[in-house]
């Protein structure tokens, strides 16, 4: 379980440490060992209260890697940092990953599949303490996209991820250790994020911490008048930051740190001033 020193009193800011060369958004900046770790290092000093390290981009239509493949790009920063007090999620699918980080230190495995990536990862989790991020999907990166037919959102989505708790409780994981994410961008296409981020009712009722990420996601791009680039997404990230912290979040999964962590902080004092349920 996660240390009793991060806050309880807002939504958590989970960093995103991309250790690839494809990524959407930052692909191949951060692929130096050295470069990753003094990254991870830096959003910490803006505000990150984890920081999420992945070796796999999963933006649709990407190559996947084996598992061995992926530890090789990210294996030596994970060992790195969790040497140190930064509470290390790892954004995998794959159980031999998800064994070999818990072991140098990761707190928290981030399966963007939701166990139907490898049928090992239930049993790799529920013999640790980690936290375990399951994130609702369709499908894989390469066929996501066709199967995002929805008719009441929210409530399609909040029933999936109940399905997917359930078999991961039943295959040994305590319903404790398990954080879901509605997968924003994850077999979402044209007006699904926005339908999305307006319905999440039936899942913040599911009574189960929630993460979200949305960050620089390609359903923001509008916003921005037609400037280029992912990092322009930036100002709706922290946007949006703020209206999920307003709901209750457990957490925000963010590549631009700083903005989000003012923006929970905001939201944060305002509940307190009484301005929230």
């Amino acid at each position: 379980m996660l240390p009793a020193t991060l806050p309880t009193d807002r939504s958590l800011v989970m960093g995103i440490l991309n250790v690839t060369p494809d990524s959407f958004s930052d692909g191949g900046l951060y692929v130096d060992t050295d470069v990753a770790v003094e990254r991870a290092y830096r959003m910490v000093r803006q505000g990150a209260d984890i920081v999420d390290v992945g070796g796999e981009s999963t933006r649709p239509g990407a190559t996947a890697l084996s598992a061995r493949e992926e530890w090789n790009r990210i294996g030596a920063v994970v060992a790195a940092l969790g040497k140190t007090d930064i509470v290390v999620s790892v954004d995998t699918y794959h159980a031999d990953t998800a064994r070999r980080a818990i072991d140098a230190g990761a707190e928290i495995v981030n399966d963007v599949t939701g166990g139907a990536g490898d049928p090992n990862m239930f049993s790799a989790v529920a013999s640790s303490s980690c936290l375990y991020i399951l994130q609702h999907g369709r499908g894989n990166a390469r066929t996501m996209n066709s199967l995002a037919n929805y008719g009441d959102i929210g409530a399609e989505v909040a029933d999936e991820l109940t399905a997917s708790v359930a078999r991961a409780v039943s295959s040994g994981v305590d319903a404790s250790q398990i954080v879901v994410d509605p997968g924003f961008g994850f077999a979402k296409v044209g007006n699904d994020d926005w339908d999305l981020a307006a319905n999440m009712a039936p899942i913040m009722e599911l009574g189960m911490p929630v993460l979200v990420g949305v960050s620089r996601k390609r359903f923001l791009a509008e916003i921005h008048n037609g400037r280029s680039g992912p990092a322009q997404r930036d100002d709706a990230t922290a946007a949006l930051t703020a209206y999920f912290a307003e709901l209750g979040v457990w957490g925000v999964r963010v590549h631009e740190v700083a903005a989000s962590r003012a923006a929970v902080e905001t939201v944060a004092r305002l509940r307190t001033a009484g301005a929230y349920p």
